[in-house]
């Protein structure tokens, strides 16, 4: 698979133009096949376990299919509480919306209103009032088209502690990121008991999807254990990481936002993309 991957990658920079030279080569890990990808047979349990050889238990009042009028703000908050997002985009509750049984982010929904200094653009984010201590969680999303990052991830931000798990964070809208599939765990901060982190380190990695992202709707999933840390899509496992130091309650959150990492930045030419979630739906390991 790496052999493809370098291949591939060699023929996607022949045809690029000398202004995309400057995109630094892709470092993929490995990358994905879906031959073997499960049917989805039911809700109950996550799509890579239909079986339910783990034996999950739904967690109903804390997930959400999003077939309502309007967001359940006893679930959710319909922006983040604590940050007015990556300059220079800012998180605004007018680019979300509950539209056809899916949670849609758009852009720029804001109108006349004036944004914050440094600001010149909003997207929207939405934050669970409960947090999660280990388990399953999975959401089917069709990422946005246009240059922003999509992102399915849990956080917790607090004075001594501060861990991160990202499930999604991807920017297809870019041509040269639509194969790329982005992992990544952080730690920015835990106490003496919990690792004695001060200084932040992340695990990133990158792998080759043989499909672009943001032409279809993908399932995510995570499965968070004490011992380990799996990341799924479409039911198919592509990363496993020893849980070293991620052993606190965190929240879920789904946005789009700027990030120059990624080259997502904003482009008046392209305020029409849209990040749609069918459902979010979290489960626990039956006791």
């Amino acid at each position: 698979m790496k052999y493809l991957c370098a291949l591939l990658m060699l023929m996607a920079f022949q045809n690029t133009n000398s202004q995309d030279l400057t995109i630094p080569p892709k470092k993929y890990i490995d990358s994905v096949s879906l031959e073997n990808a499960p049917k989805r047979k039911n809700n109950k349990f996550p799509l890579s376990d239909q079986n339910n050889s783990k034996n999950w238990k739904l967690l109903k009042a804390l997930s959400d299919e999003f077939n309502t009028k309007t967001l359940n703000t006893e679930r959710w908050y319909p922006n983040n509480p604590g940050w007015k997002g990556r300059k220079p985009t800012y998180f605004h509750g007018s680019n979300v919306s509950l539209e056809n049984d899916e949670l849609v982010i758009r852009v720029n929904k804001h109108g006349n209103e004036q944004l914050p200094e440094g600001y010149t653009h909003s997207t929207g984010f939405i934050k669970s009032k409960n947090k999660f201590l280990y388990g399953y969680f999975e959401a089917e999303v069709k990422l946005m088209d246009a240059p922003w990052v999509s992102g399915f991830w849990m956080t917790n931000v607090s004075k001594d502690w501060w861990t991160e798990i990202d499930i999604c964070e991807n920017a297809p809208g870019l041509h040269y990121n639509r194969h790329d599939l982005n992992s990544n765990i952080h730690v920015f901060r835990a106490p003496k008991d919990k690792g004695d982190v001060k200084k932040h380190f992340s695990r990133t990695k990158k792998y080759y999807f043989p499909l672009e992202l943001q032409a279809d709707y993908h399932v995510w999933g995570l499965e968070w254990t004490p011992d380990f840390i799996r990341f799924y899509i479409d039911g198919v496992l592509f990363r496993e990481a020893k849980n070293t130091h991620w052993h606190q309650p965190l929240e879920v959150n789904f946005n789009c936002e700027s990030n120059k990492w990624f080259g997502a930045l904003p482009d008046d030419n392209r305020l029409n993309g849209e990040y749609h979630v069918k459902y979010f739906r979290a489960w626990e390991l039956k006791k």
